[in-house]
């Protein structure tokens, strides 16, 4: 939007900076830790110190940014121990999306998983690995998408959002995109076999497999 035509105050002021924002964070524009500080965020996004104030609580909520008394926001810092306690609760959730998926999904949506494995499979081949890291999120959002579970969604959006460091940081890691492709190819096959308690077990020995990931 035009710098121009874009609101400097009020509700959709705060909706833009939020939006901004909260992309520059989860794309890795704005590192773990790295100050958010209202002046300068407000001068780039072309509103109001309010506005922008108004967002950072909105992303403290989402567990994104954390305020420290007398010293401003920062980008919140998501330690290994709380990264895999995010995952043993994005286990629960995901295998019971996984499993709503088996039995919901479309014939087509099932083709469209279908596909995205033969990409995943040729990304790594082609040692692509942050393609591989994209089509994986996108692999997860599909399963949650043809779950039609919303609630499960809304929760996992939220704690996805906290782990987008870990993600990378685990796809750049040598070896490890081999790993995961076997693991996501099992969710894949249970999936469109439309075998609700497999499709499960698969998304539970995957998350399993990222846990330890996580701790080595």
């Amino acid at each position: 939007m035009p710098n121009q035509a874009r609101p400097s105050t009020g509700e959709q002021a705060k909706r833009h900076a939020l939006a901004q924002l909260r992309q520059a964070i989860l794309h890795g524009e704005m590192a773990p830790a790295q100050r958010l500080v209202e002046n300068e965020l407000a001068e780039q996004f072309g509103v109001t110190r309010a506005s922008i104030r108004a967002a950072l609580i909105d992303l403290e909520a989402q567990g994104l940014v954390e305020r420290i008394r007398n010293r401003g926001s920062r980008v919140r810092v998501v330690t290994v121990e709380e990264a895999v306690a995010i995952t043993e609760c994005r286990m629960v959730l995901e295998g019971l999306c996984a499993a709503k998926a088996a039995v919901a999904a479309s014939d087509e949506q099932l083709t469209e998983l279908a596909d995205l494995g033969a990409a995943m499979e040729k990304a790594v081949s082609d040692g692509e690995p942050v393609v591989y890291s994209e089509l994986n999120h996108e692999l997860h959002a599909r399963v949650r998408e043809f779950s039609g579970q919303r609630t499960a969604v809304e929760l996992l959006e939220r704690l996805n959002a906290q782990l987008v460091r870990h993600r990378f940081q685990l796809a750049l890691r040598p070896g490890r995109p081999q790993q995961s492709l076997s693991e996501h190819l099992a969710m894949i096959e249970a999936i469109t076999a439309r075998d609700p308690q497999a499709a499960e077990a698969a998304v539970r020995a995957h998350l399993t497999s990222v846990i330890d990931a996580l701790r080595d």
